[in-house]
C-alpha cells in the first residue's frame, strides 16, 4: 500500500511591527520657528510612515516651550505617558537640544523609557539610547547642551540690563488701569477709576480687607473677572507706575533651568524712570499711602478693624509659654472681654498659670500703675512696654523707662456684664429649654406605651 503524507499550507509569519514616534520641539513662538516645527513634524511623518518595519505612533510637539524643564510641555508628558501604557517602542528626535537642555531631566528621562524597553534614537549626535556607550555620549553632550542654554540665558539677562540702564522697559507687564498700546501704557479709564477709588478709601482709614470686600460687595471685578483680595489691593497701592514713572528690575530670574521670578529686595541694581506715561495717581498721593502704610506696619494688628484687638495685642506676654495673652469677646456675651495665654490654642502646651484676665480689671490695674484716673490707650502705648503674668491674677508691668511694677489683679469674672436685660433674656432661653426637654420627654413616653 502506498505511503500518503499530508502537506498543509504553511501560514505566513507576520513580523512585529515596532511602534515608532517622534519628538519635535522649537523655544520661541516667531512665524520662523513655526514653519521649523512644521518641516520637522512632516519629515518625522514621512518617515515612519515609509518604513515597512515600523508602526506610525505619532509626531509629538510643542511650540514655544523651553527645554530646561518638562513642566510646562504637555506635548512630551502626553508622549511619555503613550509609551509608558506601551504604545510606543521607538522614539526619533532631532537632537539632544531639542529633547532636554536640562542634564538631570534629560538621563532620568532617558533612563526611565529604557527600564520599560523604549529606545530614544538621537539624529545629529547619532545616539541610540539602548547602545552600551549611548548614556556616557548622552552625558557628555548634554552637558554642553546646558551650558548652552546658560551662556544664552546670561547673554539675555545682559541685553534686558543694559536696557533697564539705559530707561527702555523691554518687559511687557500687566497692569491694572492701563494697556500696553505698541511701546507705550494708555490709560482704561474704567480701571483707573477703581485704582484712585482704593487710593481714596486706604487714605480714609481702610483697611485692604474692607476695601477688597467693598469691591466685592458692589461687584467690582478684576481684569480677569475674579474677585478682589487683600493681596490685590496691596498691589495697587504699591505700584508706583501709577505715577506716571516706572521703576525697572523690580524682579529678575536667578536660576535659568527653573525660570522662576523673585522680587528684587537689592540683590541687583533698580532704575527710576520719570515721565514715561500718563499718570492715574499723584505723586503726593501715592507718597501719602506709602506713609500711612508704614504707620500702620508700626502699629502692627493695631491698624487692621477686622481683628479682635486691642491696645493690649501683644503686650501680655506669659514669662513660661513664650507666647502673648488672646483677646476674647464671646458673641453671646459681647460685654465680657477677657485675655487668656496664646497656649489654650496649642495641645502640646498647657500653660502652668492658668486662668485668664478680665479687660476691664486689666484696665482698671493699668490706671493705677500710669496714675490715671480713667484708662488712656495712648499713655498706656507710650509709657509700657510689656506685661508679663508670672502667677494667676498677677500683672508684673515692665515700663518704657526701665521700672519694673508688679500688682495684683482681681478676677471680677462676668459678672458686671450681666444686666438687668441679659439676665431677663438668659431666663427666658433656659425656660424655653426646660420645656423643650420636657415635650421630649413626655413624646417617648408615649411610645412605650
Amino acid at each position: 500500500m502506498p505511503k500518503v503524507t499530508r502537506v498543509d499550507r504553511a501560514l505566513p509569519v507576520l513580523k512585529y511591527k515596532k511602534k515608532v514616534a517622534a519628538y519635535a520641539r522649537v523655544s520661541k513662538e516667531t512665524e520662523w520657528m513655526h514653519h521649523s516645527l512644521s518641516a520637522q513634524v512632516s519629515y518625522y511623518s514621512s518617515l515612519i510612515q515609509k518604513n515597512p518595519e515600523w508602526q506610525y505612533a505619532g509626531v509629538f510637539a510643542d511650540y514655544g516651550i523651553s527645554g530646561t524643564g518638562t513642566a510646562k510641555r504637555d506635548e512630551f508628558k502626553r508622549m511619555m505617558k503613550a509609551a509608558e501604557n506601551g504604545e510606543i517602542d521607538i522614539i526619533l528626535t532631532k537632537s539632544i537640544q531639542r529633547f532636554a537642555r536640562n542634564t538631570v531631566d534629560l538621563l532620568n528621562t532617558v533612563r526611565r523609557l529604557r527600564d520599560i524597553g523604549v529606545e530614544v534614537r538621537f539624529e545629529k549626535e547619532h545616539i541610540n539610547s539602548m547602545s552600551g556607550d549611548g548614556e556616557l555620549m548622552l552625558t557628555i553632550l548634554a552637558s554642553f547642551a546646558q551650558e548652552e542654554s546658560r551662556s544664552i540665558s546670561e547673554n539675555c539677562k545682559w541685553g534686558i540690563r543694559k536696557r533697564f540702564q539705559d530707561g527702555i522697559q523691554c518687559m511687557r507687564y500687566q497692569v491694572y488701569g492701563y494697556r500696553w498700546e505698541g511701546d507705550a501704557l494708555a490709560i482704561v479709564p474704567e480701571e483707573a477709576e477703581v485704582v484712585r477709588r482704593i487710593y481714596r478709601a486706604y487714605l480714609e482709614g481702610k483697611g485692604q480687607t474692607e476695601i477688597s470686600n467693598e469691591l466685592a460687595a458692589e461687584g467690582v471685578a478684576t481684569r480677569k473677572g475674579g474677585s478682589w483680595s487683600d493681596n490685590g489691593v496691596n498691589v495697587i497701592l504699591t505700584n508706583v507706575t501709577y505715577t506716571g514713572n516706572l521703576l525697572l528690575q523690580k524682579e529678575f530670574v536667578p536660576d535659568y533651568i527653573s525660570k522662576r521670578h523673585v522680587k528684587n529686595r537689592g540683590e541687583l541694581p533698580q532704575y527710576y524712570v520719570e515721565d514715561t506715561h500718563p499718570a492715574i495717581i499723584d505723586r503726593t498721593v501715592f507718597d501719602a499711602v506709602q506713609e500711612e502704610r508704614a504707620r500702620r506696619e508700626e502699629l502692627r494688628k493695631l491698624a487692621n478693624r477686622s481683628f479682635c484687638i486691642s491696645c493690649f495685642t501683644d503686650k501680655l506676654k506669659c514669662p513660661y509659654c513664650g507666647l502673648s495673652h488672646v483677646h476674647y469677646r464671646p458673641k453671646a456675651n459681647p460685654l465680657h472681654e477677657y485675655w487668656i495665654c496664646g497656649s489654650r490654642n496649642k495641645t502640646y502646651l498647657k500653660c502652668p498659670v492658668g486662668g485668664y484676665i478680665n479687660q476691664k480689671d486689666l484696665m482698671a490695674v493699668c490706671c493705677k500703675v500710669l496714675g490715671l484716673d480713667e484708662f488712656d490707650e495712648n499713655a498706656f502705648l507710650e509709657k509700657v512696654d510689656f506685661i508679663n503674668v508670672p502667677k494667676r491674677h498677677v500683672l508684673e508691668f515692665h515700663l518704657k523707662d526701665g521700672t519694673v511694677v508688679t500688682k495684683k489683679c482681681r478676677n471680677s469674672g462676668n459678672k458686671e456684664s450681666w444686666t438687668p436685660e441679659r439676665r431677663a433674656a438668659a431666663s427666658e432661653r433656659m425656660k424655653m429649654i426646660h420645656e423643650q426637654r420636657r415635650k421630649e420627654k413626655e413624646k417617648a413616653c408615649h411610645k412605650e406605651k
